[in-house]
């Protein structure tokens, strides 16, 4: 099928995915289910691509494999994490100041709007299925595909551990990766996008999706992610600030010398 073809037909499955997700979100009476659909809407979108695209075999598995890896692994750590806490505070205060009709307006800023997002960053993955053949940058798209999945798997389930401490409680995570960099699941992720971005520089074309990863790692590092975690850790986190001042806050780097006050 012709790439055109094939973008269309995974903006209608997102949207469906979305509307469907948005209708259990109902049910449940959670709006932050959205966040649990995230890693696996990509997953769709790869499984939905694959199939469509006309490129190497090969390339056209892989990238299948390693996105739907990535998203359903977020996905199912973000539901055992979530699922017996309360709903996030951010869903809830939009509810409470949309007005009349909150369940449409939720939809439109942040279903909808994720959606759009999720099938922009997802543009990489869609052309890597166009590829002719898998060569070198492919190689180098898995190896920082790895490295990132390891970063962003081990991560999470250190900071887990942390968490299950009943010791911990208001206390910061300084140590494994969390040593070197303060959001290794962050930078993780990260790279697992500019990994799957590199698999699609097997074409010119696919070269040219380059704003893909540009967004995804600037939402984590100075978007919705990185900073607005930030803020609430340095009201809830005594030690927090410290740790700030020797540790990277997005690349691993080693810790920085901090002079006693």
């Amino acid at each position: 099928m012709p790439l055109g073809g094939t973008l269309a037909i995974t903006a209608g499955a997102t949207l469906l995915a979305f509307v469907v997700t948005f209708g259990i979100a109902r049910w449940r009476k959670r709006y932050d289910t959205v966040d649990t659909f995230w890693g696996p809407g990509f997953a769709i979108v790869a499984l939905v691509a694959a199939p469509l695209g006309d490129g190497s075999v090969a390339l056209r598995l892989v990238t299948a494999l390693l996105t739907t890896i990535w998203g359903v692994r977020l996905g199912v750590h973000l539901h055992l994490r979530n699922h017996k806490l309360p709903e996030d505070p951010r869903y809830v205060r939009m509810a409470e100041s949309a007005g009349e009709n909150p369940a449409l307006k939720l939809f439109v800023r942040v279903y909808l709007v994720q959606a759009v997002v999720l099938w922009f960053v997802s543009l990489p993955v869609q052309f890597a299925m166009y590829g002719d053949t898998f060569g070198v940058t492919a190689w180098l798209g898995v190896a920082l595909w790895l490295i990132g999945f390891g970063f962003e798997t081990i991560g999470d389930e250190q900071l887990r551990r942390f968490k299950a401490g009943p010791d911990n409680k208001g206390k910061v995570l300084d140590s494994g990766l969390w040593r070197y960099t303060r959001h290794p699941n962050y930078f993780g992720d990260a790279c697992v996008w500019w990994g799957l971005y590199l698999l699609a520089c097997a074409s010119w074309v696919g070269a040219a999706t380059i704003l893909s990863p540009i967004a995804m790692t600037y939402t984590l590092a100075r978007g919705t992610g990185k900073p607005l975690l930030e803020k609430g850790l340095r009201r809830s986190r005594p030690g927090y600030a410290t740790y700030v001042e020797r540790t990277s806050g997005f690349f691993p780097l080693p810790p920085r010398r901090v002079t006693p006050r």
